[in-house]
């Protein structure tokens, strides 16, 4: 708890910190809650992969989706000629009771963290840790859903090396990507309300593969999800914006403070959401304002952390902590697109709870998550939310009692 009172002093200005006890404790709706998480990342991770890399700029893919098109035809990728094999049409994707929901890279990494903090009694996972879980659950020479520096991450464990040296920028090229974003989240929940002790014990993950401002978006994310669970006001909109102004007071000086800025700047001025991607698109993705330039990388930087950053905070802002409307603009926003999808859904999943999510569908969802559709050696190849939730819940209450002795 002693970390919420920074939060209170720096941003929220809460009159009471005693106020947000009730939220902070870890009782036996945080099950719930966590439930909620799984449930709206993978629907949110599910949907994003039908526009995922269709729109990564006007010159390279053709003018940008808007609004407009969600419901209408999907457009093939930059690695294809054809739609989504998941839907003929930019919408919800769905999974009913009798089927299970797959793992995906925005999930599968997160999966294994938490198997490897269940076991851990410190709560704070080692570099060998880390590497023995990664070696043992990805597949080593298969199609193992791991982008860039991910993959070189894991080649560098392969050959013996330990985090935080597989993300050194001297041996991984790819540290700046996009790829620790979809990794590490999920800590902030770990360790509600606590965002400066979330970011500790995701701190070595997160240097698994990002380096320079890689890191401080992780951080960012991560704080967000901590903050967001004790975060003041009576609605997700209000707990969102108290959260991310805070995760924005501790960031440097970098892009990625400057792209906050940015795109907040436009959500304020009343342009559209769509006007918002389009002047992100061209200050850094053009322009390489802010000292963000990826246009050497491949695909002009279109999965690099940042400009998936940036377009992350347009559907955050815009979507007003509204589940189906965030999600909605991450889809349509463009590059790398089921990864904000994932990140929003999942934070404003657990804010809601298992329940309230069910509810924003019209039809019976499934509880079941596959990990074994992209990683290997879980006693449980497909597993439970619920099941899921009550070791995450467990994790929970061993990180914060650890802390407070």
């Amino acid at each position: 708890m002693r970390w919420l009172s920074n939060v209170v002093a720096m941003v929220i200005g809460l009159q009471s910190v005693v106020a947000q006890a009730d939220q902070c404790a870890i009782g036996d709706s945080y099950a719930e809650h966590f439930k909620g998480f799984w449930l709206g990342q993978s629907i949110a991770n599910w949907s994003g992969l039908v526009t995922e890399m269709d729109k990564i700029g006007l010159e390279q893919s053709g003018p940008f989706y808007t609004r407009d098109n969600w419901g209408k035809a999907d457009h093939p990728n930059i690695w294809s000629d054809q739609p989504s094999e998941l839907s003929a049409t930019i919408d919800w994707v769905l999974v009913g009771p009798d089927e299970s929901w797959g793992s995906d890279d925005d999930t599968d990494i997160e999966y294994i963290y938490q198997h490897l903090m269940a076991s851990s009694d410190s709560g704070r996972l080692t570099a060998q840790e880390i590497a023995n879980g990664w070696l043992k659950h990805i597949w080593p020479d298969e199609e193992n859903y791991l982008w860039v520096s991910n993959q070189t991450a894991y080649n560098l464990m392969r050959e013996g090396l330990l985090p935080p040296n597989t993300s050194n920028a001297d041996i991984n090229p790819h540290g700046e990507m996009i790829d620790a974003q979809l990794t590490t989240e999920i800590f902030g929940l770990y360790a509600p309300c606590s965002p400066e002790l979330a970011v500790e014990i995701a701190q070595l993950p997160i240097r698994v593969s990002a380096n320079g401002q890689a890191v401080e978006i992780a951080n960012f994310y991560v704080r967000m999800h901590s903050v967001a669970v004790g975060a003041p006001g009576g609605t997700i909109k209000q707990r969102l914006n108290a959260a991310a102004k805070y995760a924005r007071s501790m960031m440097n000086d970098g892009y990625a403070a400057a792209m906050y800025d940015f795109v907040l700047q436009q959500y304020e001025s009343g342009a559209s959401w769509e006007q918002a991607r389009d002047a992100v698109y061209q200050r850094y993705q053009l322009e390489a304002n802010d000292g963000y330039d990826m246009r050497t990388a491949d695909c002009g930087g279109c999965f690099a952390a940042g400009i998936n950053y940036a377009a992350s905070l347009v559907s955050l802002f815009y979507g007003e902590g509204d589940y189906k409307e965030t999600v909605k603009i991450a889809i349509l926003a463009g590059w790398d697109s089921d990864n904000p999808a994932a990140t929003w859904g999942g934070l404003i999943g657990f804010l809601m709870g298992d329940e309230q999510m069910r509810a924003q569908f019209d039809q019976p969802l499934s509880d079941r998550f596959n990990i074994h559709r992209t990683r290997q050696n879980f006693k449980q190849g497909v597993d439970t939310f619920a099941r899921m939730a009550n070791e995450g819940t467990a994790i929970a209450r061993k990180v914060t009692a650890n802390a407070a002795n």
